[in-house]
C-alpha cells in the first residue's frame, strides 16, 4: 500500500513539472510585460502655442535671415532628448550651426557643428524616447544614425507631415511661431548658401534677438567718389 502511495505520489509530481514550469514561464512574462507597462508613464498632451506661457521649455532659434521661430519642447512626450536640447542651448552648441540637410517637402536639418551631417556633440549618444505623437507640419525631432539610441545633437524640423517617421524618430516638440521663417531656409544637401542659426536660446533666458550683419552690396569698397560720381555712371 505504501509503495502504491508513493509510485502515486511520484507519478502526479512528474506530471506537474511541466505544467508548473509553464506557469512559471507565464508569470515571468506577464510581471516583464507589466513592468514596461509600468515602466512607460509619459503623458501626451497637447502643444501649448502661447509663447508667453512656460518659457523654460520655448527654444528660440534666431536665424541669419533675420527670423526668429519659436519651438515648444515636449518633456512628457521625451524627457531626455529636452533635457539634451536645452544642455546644449545653453552652452552655445547651436550658435553659427548651419542647416546642412534641407529637402524641399521634407524637412530642414541641422545641429552639426561639422555642417556635414557627421558630427556631434561630445556628450554621449541618447537611448530613444519613441512614442505615439505624429509627425506633422513643424514637428522638431531628433536626427540618428542607424541604431536608434544613437540620438546626439542634430535634429530636424518637419515641412509636411511624415508619418512614416513615427516610432522610428523621436519627437521632441512643435514650431509654435513663426513657420514661414522654417519654410525659407535654404535647400539643399548642403545648400549653395545655407541658412545659419545665429543665435539658440531658451525663452526663459531673456536672450535678445542679436544683431545681424547687412549683406554686402558688392565685393569692392565703396568709396567717396563712388558716392559723389553722377547717377549716369
Amino acid at each position: 500500500m505504501l509503495k502504491t502511495s508513493l509510485a502515486l505520489a511520484a507519478a502526479l509530481a512528474l506530471a506537474s513539472t511541466p505544467f508548473a514550469a509553464q506557469a512559471q514561464d507565464d508569470a515571468a512574462v506577464d510581471a516583464a510585460a507589466t513592468e514596461e507597462t509600468a515602466a512607460d508613464t509619459r503623458v501626451f498632451s497637447p502643444v501649448n502655442f502661447n509663447v508667453e506661457e512656460d518659457r523654460e521649455n520655448i527654444l528660440l532659434l534666431d536665424l541669419a535671415n533675420g527670423e526668429r521661430v519659436a519651438i515648444r519642447l515636449k518633456p512628457d512626450w521625451a524627457p531626455n532628448h529636452v533635457e539634451r536640447i536645452k544642455t546644449l542651448t545653453r552652452q552655445g552648441f547651436y550658435d553659427g550651426v548651419i542647416f546642412h540637410r534641407v529637402i524641399d517637402g521634407f524637412m530642414a536639418q541641422t545641429g552639426d557643428p561639422t555642417g556635414t551631417g557627421t558630427g556631434g556633440s561630445q556628450l554621449p549618444d541618447i537611448a530613444e524616447e519613441f512614442h505615439g505623437m505624429p509627425h506633422v507640419r513643424g514637428t522638431v525631432s531628433m536626427a540618428r544614425a542607424g541604431s536608434p539610441d544613437s540620438a546626439n545633437s542634430q535634429f530636424f524640423i518637419v515641412f509636411y507631415p511624415r508619418f512614416n517617421l513615427d516610432q522610428n524618430y523621436t519627437n521632441f516638440g512643435r514650431v509654435i511661431a513663426n513657420m514661414p521663417a522654417v519654410d525659407a531656409i535654404q535647400r539643399g544637401e548642403p545648400p549653395a548658401n545655407p541658412t545659419r542659426i545665429v543665435q539658440a536660446s531658451i525663452a526663459a533666458d531673456n536672450k535678445p534677438v542679436p544683431a545681424m550683419t547687412a549683406p554686402r552690396v558688392q565685393d569692392e569698397d565703396i568709396s567717396a567718389s563712388d558716392l559723389n560720381a553722377p547717377l549716369g555712371n
